[in-house]
């Protein structure tokens, strides 16, 4: 991808750098007003500047989470072994919404091999996520 990101705080690990950038599925975590958390899958891709980009249709529930406190955590697992995660921890900020964050969803979908063309006229919005700190978990 190459939309740019706020400089994250340290440089991702190379190993978990090489994990993002796969087209997993990411659980992304947000806090309601009440400050229960709230969990949704959701794509991702990883920016040139180790930033992750999420999208949403705009009316969903996390992205009106984000809007209001930018916390985020954020789980990738490998689906050939579930057992093995990448977990992210951040702070999110809205970086597009209208005709760019279209373009942003079909551009995930073109990651994820889907047809992009299913989200024009769709209203969306797009987040970046500022990486605080990573972990990687395997049992």
């Amino acid at each position: 991808m190459n939309t740019r990101a706020p400089a994250a705080r340290a440089p991702l690990p190379d190993e978990i750098r090489s994990f993002l950038a796969a087209p997993r599925y990411a659980v992304v975590a947000t806090l309601d007003a009440d400050g229960a958390p709230h969990q949704a899958t959701a794509w991702y891709g990883l920016t040139d500047d180790d930033g992750i980009l999420l999208n949403s249709r705009a009316t969903r529930h996390w992205p009106r989470n984000l809007e209001r406190n930018g916390r985020v955590s954020i789980a990738v697992v490998d689906e050939a072994r579930p057992q093995h995660w990448v977990g992210v921890k951040g702070t999110a900020t809205r970086l597009h919404d209208g005709d760019a964050a279209v373009e942003d969803i079909m551009a995930l979908a073109r990651r994820y091999g889907k047809d992009p063309e299913q989200y024009r006229g769709q209203q969306r919005v797009s987040f970046i996520v500022t990486i605080e700190r990573t972990f990687e978990y395997e049992s």
